[in-house]
């Protein structure tokens, strides 16, 4: 019996949409306080990590009205103490270095080391926006030293990583929330409920891509030297192995070096985080990746092209690709594509639209799915930007409500640590140049026992998971 067709009035309905694009697109910049709080109780900030993205975060949360900010740390002077003049000038050429200079109103505590911001005790949480190598450690120790704990994607550097921090934090009870921006767009959280319900019919395949053109140069070739004054390089490295100091590392490009980020864990993870949520899917169950480095000249050790496929126990695929050697390969009208057998799904933050699938061989059906469009009503002003909802915001202020209410925040360590798993199973499937087989209860890869010894590394002394 066919399946009569969803229309775009029933979809608003069933998803909450007219609520969700008229009142969270206007007022994402804005902080919903419940009120069950004292004028005075708010709750105390650290950061931990501002430079490029914490910088973006931390006005989020200083426009929030319960939030207070307490304590700065960052390993590069500049940053903490935020003086954007005392910044190398080479620093600025990378055009990533924050605006800085913001009004603080009371006192805020600098520190180049976070271990000793985690013992401030009037610091109620912290914000980590550290290289992704870091982000486990911090997290860890910011939860038992009874901090509750926002914490960027990727969220870890190794998959092992994020299991510790998942039992961290059911063994401390702390609130932990993830910066898996998408989470907080009103049109993925409206998707999530539709599409597993058949929005489109069943899902096969999916896909999305990292496309920028790096070159010829990318990141450049550059040869060590001494790091500019006030940046702690030691610190920077912290678990990874001791090597000298390049301007093509950090602050910014570490995101193209393996030993600390990757461009998989960078954008693939936003990625992979959307398509699993609305496929309603946990973990593939095999994965291979093919790539390398073909036409872009620089330092970089990780592809400048790569695609992967993530396979299914329920029947279908992701694929994602890398080209930052070539523009080509995009998705008309949207960030993600999924392919159902009624319709195909294309949407991004700031809508979607269903595509009805046309009959194939001996088929005799029309259409199995309305033809549907929408896109989030509204629009506010954000610095030089005109956006219609700001995702992020919206994590930053549910963060905060969940830490005042106990609830679960909209995107989970147990998501943001599943989510992250497709980044490092897409780049060990890439360094074994096979395909690997995922158990995604033990955590375990099946079929090439070497690749496990790449579920973690050896941390540099003194640090410890």
């Amino acid at each position: 019996m066919k399946t009569p067709p969803i229309s775009r009035r029933e979809f608003i309905a069933k998803s909450g949409m007219a609520t969700a694009g008229a009142t969270l697109g206007v007022n994402a910049l804005s902080a919903q306080s419940p009120g069950h709080r004292g004028a005075n109780d708010k709750i105390r900030m650290g950061f931990i990590g501002i430079g490029n993205r914490g910088s973006q975060l931390l006005p989020l949360f200083m426009r929030n009205p319960d939030v207070e900010i307490a304590a700065l740390c960052d390993i590069y002077e500049p940053y903490a103490s935020r003086d954007r003049a005392a910044v190398h000038p080479r620093y600025l050429d990378l055009g990533m270095v924050p605006r800085m200079g913001e009004a603080f109103g009371r006192e805020v505590k600098r520190y180049s080391d976070f271990r000793k911001m985690l013992e401030q005790k009037d610091i109620d949480a912290v914000c980590i926006a550290t290289p992704d190598h870091w982000h486990a450690i911090q997290a860890i120790r910011a939860m038992e030293a009874g901090k509750d704990v926002y914490v960027e994607k990727p969220l870890t550097i190794t998959i092992q990583e994020g299991r510790a921090m998942v039992e961290a934090q059911k063994r401390t009870g702390r609130v932990c929330a993830v910066g898996l921006n998408r989470r907080g767009a009103s049109i993925y959280q409206a998707l999530a409920k539709e599409v597993p319900g058949g929005l489109i019919g069943k899902v096969t395949t999916a896909r999305a891509l990292r496309i920028s053109n790096m070159f010829p140069d990318g990141i450049g070739r550059m040869k060590a030297e001494a790091p500019p004054a006030g940046l702690d390089w030691n610190m920077w490295l912290g678990p990874r192995p001791y090597r000298d100091y390049q301007y093509n590392i950090a602050p910014y490009s570490f995101r193209w070096w393996s030993e600390y980020s990757s461009q998989m864990g960078n954008w693939g993870v936003h990625y992979m985080d959307a398509i699993r949520w609305l496929m309603g899917e946990t973990a593939p169950v095999a994965i291979t990746a093919h790539g390398g480095k073909y036409a872009v000249n620089d330092d970089r050790d990780i592809p400048d092209t790569m695609e992967v496929l993530f396979e299914f126990d329920s029947g279908s695929m992701i694929q994602f690709s890398i080209h930052e050697a070539s523009s080509g390969g995009g998705i008309p009208g949207g960030e993600i594509e999924l392919n159902g057998s009624k319709g195909t799904l294309i949407a991004s933050e700031d809508g979607f639209r269903v595509i009805p699938a046309r009959p194939g061989q001996f088929q005799t059906w029309e259409k199995l799915v309305d033809e549907m469009q929408m896109e989030l009503e509204g629009g506010q002003s954000h610095g030089d930007l005109q956006i219609k909802e700001d995702s992020t915001a919206n994590l930053v202020n549910d963060f905060v409500e969940c830490m005042k209410s106990g609830r679960e925040p909209l995107c989970t360590l147990e998501d943001g640590h599943r989510s992250t798993t497709f980044a490092h199973l897409a780049n060990i499937a890439l360094a074994m140049n096979t395909r690997l087989e995922w158990d995604p209860v033990a955590e375990r890869i099946t079929n090439n026992e070497r690749a496990n010894d790449l579920l973690h590394y050896q941390y540099r002394e003194p640090w410890t998971l």
